[in-house]
Order: C-alpha cells, then structure tokens, then sequence
C-alpha cells in the first residue's frame, strides 16, 4: 500500500516539476529526441545486419 501512495505522489509532484518549469522540460525533450532517434537507428541496423547474417548462414 506504501509503494501505491509513494507512487501517486510522485507522480503528482512529477506533473507539478513539469507544469512549473515548462520551458525547461520543452528544452530538455528538443535536446534529447535526436539523441534518441540516433540511438533507436544504430540498434535497428544493428539488429538488421544481425538477422541478414543469420539467414545468410541457413
């Protein structure tokens, strides 16, 4: 019960931190989605050569 209530005010406190500082939060999520997108491409065609080398040896 302790982690539920733990849980719900976090994340209230959360939605508090991302109302109030809006502008930082906007700046943090322009910042990161390219790291991510790059990220996320590097391990599909990671992935991808993976699998190509796998149907290659059968």
């Amino acid at each position: 019960m302790t982690h539920i209530v733990c849980g719900a005010i976090a994340a209230v406190l959360g939605i508090m931190g991302i109302i109030g500082w809006w502008d930082n939060f906007g700046a943090f999520l322009r910042g990161c989605i390219p790291l991510i997108l790059l990220v996320a491409g590097l391990i599909a065609v990671h992935t991808g050569m993976q699998l190509k080398d796998k149907e290659a040896k059968k």
